[in-house]
């Protein structure tokens, strides 16, 4: 599969982590993913789901448990940082789901039809995942996702030119 450096997750575990088999059976069951493990799908098999980790060590799943993760922005390079304060971004995020939200009163509510809605929406992205005091925050502005403890921002992953992310130190 190669290098961990070349791993690219589609999906994490879930919050609460998740069981793994050696193969689709679910009498077989092996160890435990820990909560919130990067993933790449790479197989499935009805609600069974083959993903491989970023060591290269692959098992079974029960697909339906995995927890997809957004797609990439387009790269531009920028290098790993930490910034000390994360309410800029956050204000930034709030903005983009108030416009969302907005489209879609707008649209549930007739006040614009479906052309218009997608139109308005076509470019508006955000990303964040929260769990308790933990949070992943994509800065599309600078094409990075940030991990936060509440106190603090550390890139968690960059996007090079290519469209292929760089993990940065995980939390």
């Amino acid at each position: 599969m190669g290098s961990p450096i070349d791993f690219s997750p589609t999906h994490v575990a879930p919050a609460d982590g998740l069981q793994t088999w050696s193969e689709p059976d679910p009498a077989r069951p092996t160890i435990r993913l820990d909560p919130l493990l990067p993933v790449r799908l790479i197989g499935t098999e009805g609600n069974w789901a083959r993903i491989v980790c970023a060591n290269g060590w692959s098992a079974w799943v029960d697909g339906r448990l995995l927890v997809a993760l957004p797609h990439r922005p387009p790269g531009t390079g920028q290098p790993l940082g930490t910034t000390d304060d994360p309410r800029p971004l956050l204000a930034a995020l709030e903005h983009a789901l108030a416009e969302y939200r907005r489209l879609i009163d707008d649209y549930a509510d007739g006040r614009i039809d479906l052309a218009a809605y997608r139109a308005r929406s076509r470019g508006l992205r955000l990303g964040a995942v929260l769990d308790g005091t933990e949070a992943w925050l994509l800065d599309l502005d600078h094409s990075r996702w940030y991990y936060s403890d509440g106190a603090q921002l550390q890139t968690y992953a960059t996007v090079d030119p290519d469209g292929s992310a760089t993990a940065g130190e995980t939390p």
